[in-house]
């Protein structure tokens, strides 16, 4: 009996880490659709940017492949996270820019996505815990090693990401 509830709970568990997974992925979905209005918009105005543009572009498009595995994809979207922010603190530099009703609209959307983005993470971090804490415990490691459950990676936040963004050199 014991044995049973043990299973059932590592396979809730499992599962909530996935339907967390699923959370941020629609929410990540919806940055990636708001990432080609905000480039078109800005390369308007920033004709010598051009790179940062390129390679926001280029993240998304790996993102959005499959073709990648999630811990893949947990980097890329790191990566994404801070090119946005050298974005975001450009256009700060840009006068004609922040004032532009395009931009302003696409900042509000970003930003809104950006804190479901980090409240989703949030709870998958917290799913990924309880699993990883579950499968590593005894008695339910047991079990857990029968049915070849294996830790799951948390979204962290790469240290250069927590660091501020130096205007300055982006500006160069």
């Amino acid at each position: 009996m014991i044995g049973i509830q043990i299973y059932n709970s590592l396979i809730v568990k499992k599962n909530q880490v996935s339907k967390s997974f699923a959370s941020v992925d629609v929410l990540l979905k919806k940055r990636w659709d708001l990432i080609p209005n905000l480039v078109a918009v800005v390369k308007n105005h920033m004709e010598f940017e051009q790179q940062t543009l390129a390679e926001i572009t280029r993240l998304r498009s790996r993102a959005m492949s499959g073709e990648i595995s999630p811990e893949q994809r947990l980097n890329v979207e790191n990566q994404i996270t801070r090119t946005m922010g050298s974005i975001m603190a450009l256009i700060e530099n840009y006068p004609d820019l922040k004032s532009n009703n395009h931009v302003t609209q696409l900042l509000e959307s970003l930003n809104e996505t950006e804190e479901q983005i980090s409240a989703a993470r949030r709870f998958y971090n917290s799913a990924v815990t309880d699993y990883n804490n579950a499968i590593e415990m005894f008695p339910s490691n047991l079990v857990a090693g029968y049915m070849k459950y294996a830790a799951k990676e948390l979204f962290v936040t790469p240290a250069e990401e927590r660091a501020n963004v130096n205007v300055g050199e982006l500006l160069n």
